[in-house]
């Protein structure tokens, strides 16, 4: 299905929709919405426009399906797979204005929001209310972002993925119909689930404009501890032995030797650098994660751990989170004449030893390239950030069999090409091993909602 590009008829009708400051084809507009924070090449949109309602969303989307101009969602631009990049030019709608929390139920442990909601405000507005929206990707991701990629982060172990929170939908298809997906009850039987048929389709069926969101209370007691071991299989090997044992914790992230040293550096720890797995506890009482961490020591001793660090306090375990949470960002400025590319993958938690031995194999084979190794460990999901220099081919052609290598070592073992970055551009070409057969099916229900394929073209399809 061939798309057009914009003329000045165009540009002119859909200027006259919004108000003039919140439609731009200025040079600093276009670029900001041309990028993600991956390495997948800028392109351009053609015009940004910024709604602020529902109906402005309708009357864009009713006109760009007419003409056929490809129309893209845009959260915060936090993606690393290139999820928001305006392949094929057309309009980028931003959603900087639309950011109200429209109504807290504390009651119902429920939050109205719209898509352009950064996760960590919310929770900051929703700090006094005792509950808090638990998927965290670290990033300044938004609500409408992390609906589109079914985002996660390191409390997905205990808490569940975006998908888990998502309650009601209100959707604009791609010729301008509203739907209103789901409902405020805690569950239903009620026909097909198409509520989650929009969770994670980066934004190629429909555009959110509002969400219901199921809360969570926050635990009165947490217990956080840093354990070290002599090997990265040795501990990922007690990631194992943990989930097994019933501590239900509410984050295990595991680190790399040169994960820690980085974090050493920029924020100025003095962690052993070794490899380390980083333990969160949420409980209704210290008794019960006093004996949780009593077990996990134990745990960790039965695989020849080396240090065993338990009950710090709040303010260290913050410092802590923060640095776990940046450390994407630091390990760019400690290479700042590199590009990098970030490896998500994710397997079956009794496959995780075998695939952290296998990432650590096949990146120390990347001939001159450097690579850091973390993860989400608890639920089975592998970082593996490689960088080299922009102009050494070699290096780069390295990176791409290691990516090609990780991801189908992964889907050797019934993982995953990508755990929580989405499929975007950097992943497309491996939906047909994931998906077989069933990516016919995902191409027809493509159609079905967006038959001029306007919404966020050239995306997880490998066409």
């Amino acid at each position: 299905m061939s798309l057009n590009h914009l003329n000045e008829q165009d540009l002119h009708y859909l200027a006259s929709l919004v108000d003039t400051a919140r439609c731009s084809t200025g040079e600093s507009a276009l670029n900001t919405h041309s990028r993600d924070q991956s390495r997948h090449r800028p392109v351009r949109p053609e015009v940004v426009i910024w709604p602020q309602s529902t109906e402005e969303v309708v009357a864009i989307l009713t006109y760009a399906n007419e003409r056929r101009l490809p129309v893209t969602g845009w959260g915060s631009g936090s993606s690393l797979e290139g999820n928001p990049i305006p392949v094929c030019g057309g309009i980028v709608l931003s959603f900087g204005y639309m950011n109200k929390i429209l109504s807290v139920r504390p009651d119902d442990f429920q939050i109205d929001v719209q898509p352009g909601v950064v996760y960590k405000e919310m929770n900051h507005e929703l700090r006094h209310s005792g509950l808090f929206f638990p998927p965290d990707p670290g990033a300044g991701a938004t609500i409408g972002g992390m609906i589109a990629n079914n985002a996660s982060g390191t409390r997905t172990v205990r808490y569940g993925s975006t998908k888990d929170y998502v309650q009601r939908l209100t959707v604009v298809l791609a010729d301008g119909e509203v739907i209103e997906l789901g409902n405020r009850a805690s569950k239903s039987s009620s026909g097909y689930d198409l509520l989650h048929l929009f969770v994670g389709s980066e934004g190629m069926l429909g555009i959110v404009t509002e969400a219901t969101l199921r809360l969570a209370p926050i635990q009165e007691e947490f217990a956080w501890a840093v354990a070290t071991f002599s090997s990265v299989e040795a501990a990922s090997r007690t990631v194992l032995d943990v989930m097994r044992s019933g501590i239900n914790p509410a984050a295990i992230e595991l680190l790399a030797p040169e994960c820690i040293e980085v974090i050493n550096r920029c924020k100025g720890f003095d962690l052993t650098v070794s490899p380390t797995l980083f333990v969160e506890m949420h409980g209704a009482s210290t008794v019960h994660l006093s004996e949780a961490m009593d077990l996990l020591q134990v745990l960790c001793g039965d695989q020849g751990g080396i240090d065993f660090r338990p009950g710090l306090d709040r303010a260290e375990r913050d410092r802590l989170i923060e640095a776990r949470h940046s450390l994407g960002e630091m390990i760019r400025q400690v290479h700042k004449d590199q590009h990098r590319i970030v490896i998500d993958v994710a397997v079956p938690i009794s496959a995780y030893p075998e695939m952290i031995a296998f990432a650590r194999e096949a990146a120390g084979e990347a001939a001159g390239t450097t690579a850091y190794i973390f993860g989400h460990a608890g639920d089975g999901n592998i970082h593996l950030v490689v960088g080299a220099k922009p102009d050494d081919a070699l290096a780069w052609q390295a990176i791409d069999r290691l990516n090609q290598r990780m991801v189908m070592k992964a889907l050797e073992m019934d993982g995953t090409a990508t755990g929580e970055h989405g499929v975007g551009i950097g992943k497309r070409k491996f939906m047909p091993a994931e998906h077989g057969h069933s990516l016919a099916w995902m191409k027809k229900v493509k159609t079905l909602f967006d038959p001029n394929g306007i919404l966020n073209p050239g995306k997880m399809f490998p066409d």
